[in-house]
Parts: structure tokens; sequence; C-alpha cells
């Protein structure tokens, strides 16, 4: 599904990313950790087109399509979804009003008609009981006046409508207490089959718990240094990253020797 070569990229000048490899197929939950700092939310943004971050090497290709030549729309059409960190709010619009237009932009793109009116409202019932959602909230304006859970509820509940082929979950746990977290995680999983994929970027070993993800990786200083399974995420979870980043500098060191 996605292909990540060699990428290199940078924020005002500065280089972030320096040669990220990374390979995502079909049916597949890939976890990102790494120290702050280290490239994993700017991976995020360059993936969705964040015209903020410049792609100065290295290749993304998605279902056999150049990512790095769509816009920021088509990749969402294509079947590109990102949950960001810091939800904002949009006040003005209500969530069906949103949500609506988000859907037939995708089905206009695909050279369908638009949802009509009641095929779409029941569609909206049944993705809300997902991630516990209330009807009121469809009335009011996007994460307007919402509580942190409920953003982060919102983020997955948008994603059960869109039905993205490949999701980026960029810190979703974050500030969620253990009774949000389970509802999120449950929504998610609910989502997932063989042909949808996702990259989950966490701190927190509670998430592997839940998510029960593929493989694990380890950025640091804008490279993939170590991978592994869940097991890697727990040792993580247990000795901190400092261990891993000396088995990244010792390799450096030892290359440029």
């Amino acid at each position: 599904m996605l292909q990540i070569t060699n990428l290199h990229a940078a924020v005002e000048g500065k280089e972030i990313l320096k040669g990220v490899n990374l390979t995502i197929a079909d049916g597949e939950v890939h976890v990102l950790m790494g120290p702050n700092g280290s490239g994993k939310s700017t991976l995020s943004h360059v993936l969705v087109g964040n015209p903020k971050y410049e792609v100065t090497e290295g290749t993304i290709t998605f279902n056999g399509k150049d990512l790095l030549a769509m816009s920021p729309e088509d990749r969402s059409h294509e079947g590109l979804f990102m949950s960001f960190q810091a939800p904002i709010e949009i006040p003005g619009v209500s969530m069906t009003n949103f949500l609506r237009a988000a859907v037939n932009a995708k089905r206009k793109y695909f050279g369908q008609e638009p949802l009509p009116a009641t095929d779409f409202l029941r569609m909206l019932r049944e993705k809300r009981k997902l991630v516990g959602l209330d009807a009121h909230f469809m009335s009011r304006g996007v994460n307007e006046g919402f509580s942190g859970g409920e953003r982060k509820r919102n983020e997955i509940f948008q994603m059960a409508v869109l039905e993205p082929l490949f999701s980026i979950l960029d810190e979703t746990d974050s500030g969620l207490d253990v009774d949000a977290l389970r509802i999120v995680a449950e929504g998610f999983n609910m989502l997932r089959n063989e042909r949808t994929s996702a990259m989950v970027i966490t701190h927190y070993q509670r998430m592997l718990d839940y998510l029960r993800p593929d493989f694990v990786h380890v950025l640091v200083n804008g490279r993939i240094v170590r991978e592994g399974d869940a097991s890697l995420g727990y040792a993580i979870e247990e000795k901190g990253f400092d261990w891993i980043k000396n088995e990244a500098e010792a390799a450096a060191a030892a290359q440029n020797r």
C-alpha cells in the first residue's frame, strides 16, 4: 500500500527527516515511536501534504501512485486520513454539514452522485455508535466546545464515515483517560479489515495493548533505527529510548570511520 524510500524533508530550511525507508502493506498496523523531535509528526505531515514541509529527496508511492505529485485534497480522496494531536474547532460549521461535504467531495472525485440525505443520515447514526458520540454533537460546530476526549472520538468518527484506506493516528491517545482511550481504540479496531492500514504515532505502551500492531518502528534523529514487533514497544516503555539512541549513535560513528 505505502512505500517510502530514502525520504528527506525539511521545515523552514532545517532538515528533519534524513532518509526514512518504510513499507506498509494492506491490512497492517505499524506503530511509530521515538523521542520528541525525532521526526514522527513531520513524517505524518509530509504524507498528507502539509505545504510547510518540503521534501528534498526520496519517493512515496501509495497504491502504485506517486503520492508526492498529488494535492492534499487528492491524497484524502485516494484514501489517506490523519487524526491530529490537537484537532481544531470550526465554529459555525455543523458536524453534519462538514461530513456531508467531505463525503460528497470524495464521491465526486470518483465520478459518483452525491449521497442521498436519508442514506447519509442513516450512515451517521451507524458510525456514531462505534465511538460513543451522542446525536446532539451532529448539530454543533466541528469540535466546538468538545472536551479533549470528545475531540479524539470525533476524529475516529470522521475516519469511520470517510472509510480511508490508510489512517495516520498522530498521538491520538495523548490526554485521554482510560475509558476514552478504550472507546477510541475499540472504534478504530472495528474499522480494521484486510484492505485498510494505519500508522500510529504514540509514546505509550497502553496503545499497543489495544491496537495489537504488526510492527513497531523507532525513529531517532530523522531515521528509523530499529524495528520489531510489539515487544519492542514494551521494552521502550520499560527502559526508555536512551539505549536505542546509544546504539544508533555507535552505529553511525562506526560507519563514519
